[in-house]
């Protein structure tokens, strides 16, 4: 099973590196990211995961397509995950929302955050593609969640009112029941 690492990592707060295109189809890089795929996958309320989170300091990160759905009934996409290679966020929106948010790597603490409510990306895909794309509400948060992650900076550096909820209660139905908390 992949690790997941947890705050205090120093990989966690180290600028993460650019993937030259030629090496995204190599078996390398492909390994790293069905390693993303297996560690998101046995966090059943994880969302998105960035390579540093398993131990890569590399500019990737993957979001899942079932939980974008089970959290946004206006998710059109697809089951599979959303892989970005090399992402750069081109433009943010002025406006600006007060969401609350998790991290695979800060387990069981949430606290508030200020986020734009719609932002646009590019990237490459796991075959090299480059591509770009806007989103809003919860995937617009994953990506300013996820880029921040490729920076060295963790939810908790900017949010507020944090807490520990810890999993047993948030499976009791104890938890802050807004549905874009983020990991």
């Amino acid at each position: 099973m992949i690790k997941i690492v947890q705050n205090g990592d120093p990989v966690l707060r180290k600028m993460a590196k650019d993937v030259p295109v030629s090496d995204i189809t190599s078996p390398k890089i492909q390994k790293i990211l069905s390693d993303m795929k297996s560690a998101l996958s046995t966090q059943d309320d994880g969302v998105a995961i960035a390579a540093p989170q398993i131990g890569e300091s590399l500019k990737i990160f993957i979001v899942s397509g079932t939980m974008l759905k089970l959290a946004s009934k206006n998710y059109k996409g697809d089951e599979s995950f959303m892989v970005f290679i090399n992402p750069e966020i081109t433009k943010l929106s002025k406006e600006k929302q007060l969401v609350e948010e998790g991290c695979l790597s800060v387990r069981w603490k949430y606290g508030k955050i200020k986020r734009a409510k719609k932002a646009s990306i590019k990237a490459y895909d796991e075959n090299g593609k480059f591509f770009e794309r806007g989103a809003s509400g919860l995937l617009a948060q994953v990506f300013q969640h996820e880029t921040d992650h490729l920076s060295g900076v963790l939810f908790i550096d900017n949010a507020y009112d944090i807490k520990d909820i810890p999993k047993e209660e948030r499976k009791n139905g104890k938890e802050n029941t807004q549905t874009e908390i983020i990991k």
